[in-house]
């Protein structure tokens, strides 16, 4: 499932494979943040929230598939929140990357 505004599309699965290896597990945690802190909680599929659990139980958030989901998550409840957190990280160009893909 791909994001889309107007005629802009994210794909989640290619931002993730140009996050550093060693970005992921601090960049999960973050992901998880704006997700559990969201208010926007309406907006989150079923589908998309049962695959983010899955990926919980299984162990595998951290793994290209669970952050991918992640991703996709974080970026539907919390847009801005998710690129300041790609900031924070200093991956300013994924942050923008992200952003022109959203027409923000």
């Amino acid at each position: 499932m791909a994001l889309s505004k107007g005629e802009t599309k994210v794909d989640y699965g290619k931002i993730v494979e140009s996050i550093p290896t060693e970005k992921w597990n601090e960049l999960t945690s973050k992901l998880i943040d704006c997700i559990l802190t969201s208010k926007n909680d309406e907006k989150m599929p079923n589908q998309l929230a049962n695959n983010i659990l899955h990926n919980w139980q299984q162990g595998i958030l951290q793994s290209k598939s669970g952050l991918t989901a992640l991703l996709e998550a974080a970026l539907l409840l919390e847009p801005e929140k998710t690129t300041n957190a790609f900031n924070e990280l200093q991956m300013t160009s994924i942050a923008e990357q992200i952003k022109g893909a959203l027409g923000s």
